[in-house]
């Protein structure tokens, strides 16, 4: 069915982040916007040549807004395979965010309740696995896979970074052997927060552990949303998910406007 021919959604479910400066994220993450009065841009047009008495009664001026600093993962975005890596390890080109077909932005949407996962636990195949087969979903290509882990609670605060579970590369590799390309969490990021990932690689000695998720795109390439909010508004599946990037030429990432439709 055509989205034409959809009915309209009765419901449409804000899944994004709001832009704003947050003096807890990390100083490589912030946000910063620099808000422009009204009455200044009178003066640009008067610099222009339109003498003040021939300003419009009501022109108040025209407010505006610089974003001074903002990383491409400073808020809810996705990332392209160009993010895990410069090419692909049987040396293919590795995608850049402007390179992501449309309609892979679009689609039905599959949620995995994963809120049961505790703080540095991986989320594993077995868990997707089950997950699905209690929701009674499936899965096939042009599904959006969601992950709901709970942590944009934390959204805002000091620790939102520091918390969460993370999925493993097996965990990944399950969703793209079935179809899945585009996926998102609603934690800081894919992996475990960085401390785990650390310590679990120093405990076991093992150079596979750290970044695993991520850099199964580098076999496998796939994109994938980060901080994502708002997913307990959805079902587990029966709905659908759009998810446009900004068109930044050559970039790793970009910020994204991600919905869930409710029909």
């Amino acid at each position: 069915m055509s989205v034409t021919s959809r009915a309209r959604p009765a419901r449409i479910v804000d899944l994004s982040k709001e832009i704003a400066y947050n003096c807890n994220d990390p100083f490589f993450m912030r946000v910063k916007i620099k808000h422009h009065k009204h009455w200044k841009a009178r003066w640009l047009v008067r610099a222009l040549g339109l003498p003040f008495r021939l300003f419009p009664k009501s022109f108040a001026g025209w407010a505006d807004d610089t974003i001074t600093q903002m990383g491409v993962h400073s808020t809810t975005h996705i990332d392209a395979p160009w993010h895990y890596g410069p090419e692909l390890l049987d040396g293919g080109a590795a995608a850049a965010i402007d390179q992501m077909p449309l309609n892979l932005c679009f689609g039905p949407g599959v949620k995995f309740d994963m809120r049961h996962k505790a703080d540095g636990e991986e989320i594993t195949a077995d868990d997707m696995a089950a997950s699905l087969q209690e929701s009674g979903a499936t899965l096939e290509p042009g599904v959006i896979a969601l992950i709901q882990t709970g942590r944009d609670a934390f959204q805002g605060s000091k620790d939102y970074w520091k918390k969460g579970a993370g999925m493993s590369a097996p965990a990944t590799e399950w969703l793209i052997d079935r179809g899945v390309t585009v996926m998102g969490i609603d934690q800081w990021g894919w992996d475990l927060p960085f401390h785990h990932q650390i310590r679990k690689s120093k405990e076991a000695n093992d150079s596979s552990i750290f970044w695993q998720g991520h850099l199964v795109g580098r076999r496998k390439p796939y994109w994938q949303m980060e901080q994502l909010r708002g997913l307990d508004q959805l079902p587990s599946h029966g709905f659908d998910v759009a998810v446009f990037p900004l068109r930044l030429k050559g970039a790793s990432a970009a910020p994204a406007r991600v919905v869930g439709f409710l029909y």
